[in-house]
């Protein structure tokens, strides 16, 4: 009987400290000093005081992590896919300049994704991955159209009148036109902070790209802008899908959901369109097929899920300032010493809009939808 009275008043004396000290301490063994405002201990059936639970967490005691705790790694991993997405899409203008040296435009963009495809092909049939629900396929063709179809198209045909670094006047505005498509369609609802934020980010690289190319407008201008609207609202939905589905999947069935027409597209350019083999020209092609295409958009998507569409999209402010230092080291372009500033400015909006927050995204999904999935 006393053993029993033992063991249950060291028990209640752990509760009441928050010390972590184990039950089988008897009575004044092991007994740590009693924190201010903690000298006695509740009577039996009620609760603990609130400072007592945070003097449990400062011990060796296992507590369940915060809900700041539970966000942190998910938004580190997030940004991390996401920008690594950034860096892949940054050498995309390059690498289709290059391509452009072996393959006309039409060849270029229906080869790249056929490669594309049969790589993502592999890996779905690698993993038995299911046939996505009958509702995600108007989704993925939204997707396939932006950003495997459309974009590539749009930007391959302009860059035959533009530099690259014109080009990347597209960039610069893709990140601002992608947050506005992404809160409409997902109803994320950043806060005006990351507005403010965003629009300086987005003035700060159209005002230094285009200064770049002289602030001239060329015949590519309307293809730019054409390919801008298309790869931001492909972005928006493949963003919606990766909630509920694995992100690569996503880009996965898009770019099978083109195949057809990819193969289609290369049998009927190839013989119209001159080849002249190089090395450069296969490399490019290689890139923009593997890197490019499926794995930046892989981890893009990913990234997405993990951080939103809005805060994702405000990494790709740094992707205008990546593709003209790629330009400088791979093509050979000339950009002037401006170049550091609006490096520097566009890092410190970049760092706004992370701080910001997810943003206040609707309790109830859309009527139909799935709940979110890890991917």
């Amino acid at each position: 009987m006393r053993a029993q009275d033992s063991a249950t008043d060291s028990g209640a004396i752990a509760v009441a400290t928050g010390t972590g000290t184990s039950a089988t301490h008897g009575p004044g063994v092991g007994r740590p000093t009693p924190r201010a405002g903690s000298e006695t201990s509740p009577a039996p059936g009620t609760e603990a005081p609130p400072h007592t639970a945070g003097a449990s967490a400062g011990t060796g005691a296992e507590t369940s992590p915060t809900p700041d705790m539970a966000q942190a790694a998910p938004a580190r991993r997030g940004t991390l896919l996401a920008a690594l997405g950034v860096v892949a899409f940054s050498l995309t203008f390059p690498s289709t300049a290059w391509g452009l040296e072996s393959f006309g435009p039409w060849s270029l963009v229906a080869l790249r994704s056929t490669l594309a495809a049969l790589i993502a092909g592999c890996f779905l049939l690698a993993v038995r991955a299911p046939l996505p629900a009958r509702r995600h396929w108007a989704g993925l063709a939204v997707v396939a159209g932006g950003v495997v179809v459309g974009f590539p198209l749009l930007t391959t045909l302009a860059l035959q009148t533009s530099t690259t670094a014109h080009a990347a006047v597209v960039v610069g505005l893709l990140p601002l036109t992608t947050a506005v498509l992404g809160s409409l369609r997902t109803g994320e609802r950043p806060s005006r902070t990351f507005w403010v934020a965003a629009l300086a980010g987005a003035a700060v690289v159209i005002g230094f790209t285009v200064q770049q190319s002289g602030g001239a407008l060329t015949s590519g201008d309307l293809y730019l802008f054409g390919a801008l609207l298309v790869c931001a609202a492909g972005y928006t939905e493949g963003g919606r899908l990766a909630r509920v589905m694995p992100g690569w999947q996503v880009i996965g069935w898009a770019l099978i959901l083109c195949l057809p027409f990819a193969v289609a597209g290369s049998a009927v350019a190839l013989p119209l369109e001159p080849v002249h083999l190089t090395a450069h020209g296969v490399l490019g092609l290689v890139w923009v097929a593997a890197g490019s295409t499926f794995f930046g958009l892989y981890v893009w998507y990913k990234g997405m899920a993990e951080i939103g569409v809005p805060r994702a999209s405000q990494l790709q402010l740094a992707q205008p300032l990546l593709t003209l230092a790629w330009s400088v080291l791979l093509l050979g372009e000339k950009v002037s010493a401006a170049a550091p500033l609006a490096a520097v400015a566009v890092l410190v909006c970049i760092a706004a809009t992370q701080r910001t927050g997810r943003g206040k995204v609707p309790r109830r999904l859309p009527a139909g939808e799935p709940r979110p999935v890890r991917s």
